[in-house]
């Protein structure tokens, strides 16, 4: 097969043995620094767009994408969910109460988030009946003052399936005797892990009937209505628009920025640092060819006077040299998003067996909104990497493979 003579030669230098074997292992240790940082870079942000992956899913799958509310209960939410429903972004919706206070049981004590629910309805805009580790959401019966906690909470107050807790509300009972706080005995019929500190330990539900007569209000007055929206990040200004439709100033909406919107944002200015951060690693790695051609160049300075002498122009003697930094880029490039494929992969996993072995958390849930390590691998940033480090091991040929082509024939092989 036919190849140029300069992708003949450069590809020859890559493969041949040198005299000086010092340039060998500098050429060996450029290609394993750049494969190393391409893994790094691919590993980090696969880790970064994991943790991206389960804020939408997981924590905003749980929370609501917006609400609609009224400073009074909402008697007949039917129609308005009606009206609501009309805006196309809406994809489902589901009446709620929330109320905090405590739960308490043997003297423990934990704080909690109590979210009424209709069970049905709430299937179309939560995951919570996908993350059931005992019971069943459809154990929160009406009358039965049933409640499903996190696992979390329930380790805390040391409850588990059909034990007894006491929720005691901000709200108090004026009695002859004086104010009281309101309390009311709950039956534990279900726990639930979603592998986020936040909602396994202070989030609560219950049955939305139940909590209405807690709250003394009709069985069929809500304090809103939760949204699901097609796309979470149109969510505030679309709740805002929805609430301002429905006219007398009555509604107001609240939306997951309020929440939990820092949290996301922090994640992607970390991604866009962190993955700046990498790509200089990255950069070092390809410059360290720089110093390998001119290594290369002052060893092969005797070969390159024979070739200027044969005819070679210093364009081609450029190429050469051009191609052979090319070439170490580009193994080091593939070893390195191979390698990198392979880790993004299984970094969950070795990570969860290493926790076990060592008995040890590395992500503990009070610190962090996940308690596991997640990754989610993207094509786009396995060719962005790939791209950026072959475009800089480029760059990093030019400048030794121009010194190589001002060799002067005369003067290199002066003493040879």
């Amino acid at each position: 097969m036919f190849r140029p003579l300069f992708v003949f030669i450069g590809t020859r230098y890559t493969r041949a043995k040198r005299r000086n074997h010092f340039v060998s292992f500098i050429s060996l240790t450029s290609m394993i620094g750049l494969a190393l940082g391409v893994v790094v870079m691919i590993v980090v942000l696969s880790v970064m767009n994991g943790f991206d992956h389960e804020m939408r899913t997981r924590v905003l799958g749980m929370v609501p994408h917006a609400t609609i509310e009224s400073g009074e209960p909402i008697s007949d939410w039917q129609s308005l969910a009606a009206k609501v429903k009309q805006n196309p972004q809406v994809e489902a919706i589901a009446p709620f109460t929330q109320v905090q206070g405590l739960l308490t049981n043997n003297g423990n004590v934990q704080k909690i988030l109590l979210n009424a629910i209709d069970p049905v309805q709430e299937r179309k805009v939560s995951i919570i009946d996908g993350f059931m580790k005992q019971g069943r959401l459809d154990d929160l019966v009406s009358g039965g003052f049933g409640v499903v906690i996190g696992d979390k909470a329930a380790t805390k107050l040391g409850v588990g399936i059909g034990d007894k807790v006491t929720f005691v509300s901000p709200e108090v009972t004026v009695t002859p005797a004086g104010m009281f706080p309101r309390m009311k005995r709950f039956t534990v019929v279900g726990i639930f892990h979603v592998g986020a500190g936040e909602l396994d330990g202070y989030l609560g539900v219950t049955n939305l009937q139940d909590l209405a007569r807690l709250h003394r209000w009709k069985p069929d007055q809500v304090q809103g209505l939760r949204l699901k929206f097609t796309d979470l990040f149109k969510a505030p200004r679309t709740a805002y628009d929805i609430a301002q439709s429905l006219g007398d100033h009555q509604y107001y909406s609240r939306d997951w920025t309020r929440t939990h919107g820092n949290l996301y944002q922090a994640i992607g200015m970390e991604k866009s640092i962190i993955g700046l951060l990498l790509l200089l690693i990255v950069a070092v790695a390809a410059f360290n060819i720089i110093s390998t051609l001119v290594m290369v160049v002052n060893d092969k300075r005797g070969d390159i006077a024979i070739l200027r002498t044969l005819g070679a122009t210093p364009g081609q003697i450029m190429r050469i040299f051009m191609v052979q930094g090319t070439v170490i880029g580009v193994v080091g490039t593939a070893i390195g998003a191979g390698v990198g494929i392979l880790a993004a992969l299984n970094v969950s996993s070795a990570i969860s067996a290493l926790e076990g072995l060592i008995g040890h958390k590395f992500l503990n849930a009070d610190v962090y909104f996940i308690d596991y390590l997640p990754s989610q691998l993207m094509t786009e940033d396995v060719l962005m990497v790939c791209g950026a480090a072959l475009v800089l091991s480029f760059l990093a040929t030019l400048y030794p493979a121009w010194r190589a082509a001002r060799t002067q024939p005369a003067e290199a092989l002066r003493y040879e």
